[in-house]
């Protein structure tokens, strides 16, 4: 599926998410050879495309150009960000109506092309079309890759170690479920240099409550004070396209299938996997509490309802 002698990966969206993508694709990783940006403002992505080969003699020998969907018939992954940003009071979910339509005709015209690698997928609401980008496309379902909670697990990372006075390297701890309000924080696995949360610091349900509430407003504070949100998930982008390209079998949170995992079947949802050359290479199932076990059905109900309501529609 991936060319051993040259690493091509197509984006397809070219706003603020798009663009910070590319950059930090650039400065990752040295295994990719040609970086093709496709948007409908052909300039633009020409534009973008000059002013990112500046840096390579400073990263890596890669082509950096503006392109269309054909180029995508050879790339190993074809990145999506195109869609209509998240405003000031939506929910993520309040964008699946107008994203799904955007996202069906991507999908369809790369495709028609004889893509046979790997999608990305950071358009919101993320699982829900990660879900639809595997229902569109009919790949199998290891190839079809949504960021998830990948972002809501560093936020969790970085306001874990400001409560506890830590390097935020100290914490490893996971965001579960839906990339939106329904997703919860895995304090039951926590850990702490290596050792247990609560054998550091006790929190308290209400204090829990609270982190999670944080985890949840972070994306709508940063669009409160700048307009959108972009360097933290184009970071969490270029660490899956990566660990793609270079097949290194890292362990990310991201939006997976879940064929089982959890009760849960036929739903992307935000869980670790094994990012490699194939895709996804296992699915983690977490040791949850009952009362987390709860919160991720909860967030798979909420998703699958709203998946029924687009499908019928």
């Amino acid at each position: 599926m991936i060319n051993q002698y040259s690493h091509k990966v197509v984006l397809i969206g070219d706003g603020a998410v798009g663009s910070a993508f590319a950059y930090s694709l650039l400065q990752t990783t040295n295994e990719v050879d040609q970086l093709v940006i496709v948007t409908r403002n052909r300039e633009k992505a020409a534009g973008d495309a000059l002013d990112l080969a500046d840096i390579t003699p400073l990263t890596s020998p890669v082509e950096v150009k503006a392109g269309n969907y054909e180029d995508a018939h050879d790339a190993d992954v074809v990145v999506i960000t195109a869609g209509v940003p998240r405003k000031p009071g939506e929910s993520r979910l309040d964008l699946i109506h107008k994203n799904v339509a955007i996202l069906k005709q991507i999908v369809t015209k790369i495709t028609a092309t004889g893509f046979k690698g790997i999608f990305v997928i950071s358009s919101n609401p993320v699982d829900l079309l990660t879900t639809m980008t595997q229902h569109f496309s009919g790949f199998p379902k290891d190839r079809v890759i949504g960021t998830g909670t990948s972002l809501d697990t560093l936020r969790l990372r970085l306001f874990l170690s400001q409560r506890l006075g830590l390097s935020v390297n100290a914490v490893d701890s996971q965001v579960l479920g839906e990339h939106g309000d329904s997703s919860f924080v895995t304090f039951s696995e926590t850990m702490i240099n290596g050792r247990p949360l609560d054998a550091i610091k006790h929190f308290t349900a209400e204090e829990r409550a609270e982190i999670e509430e944080q985890v949840h407003r972070a994306g709508a504070e940063i669009i409160k004070r700048k307009g959108a949100t972009f360097y933290g998930v184009a970071k969490c982008l270029s660490a899956i396209v990566s660990a793609i390209i270079e097949n290194q079998n890292r362990v990310l949170p991201i939006s997976a299938p879940l064929d089982g995992q959890y009760g849960i079947n036929d739903l992307y949802l935000g869980t670790p996997a094994v990012i490699n050359r194939q895709g996804i290479g296992q699915v983690i199932e977490y040791s949850l509490s009952h009362e987390e076990q709860l919160k991720m059905q909860a967030s798979a109900d909420q998703l699958k309802a709203v998946l029924e309501q687009v499908k019928n529609d």
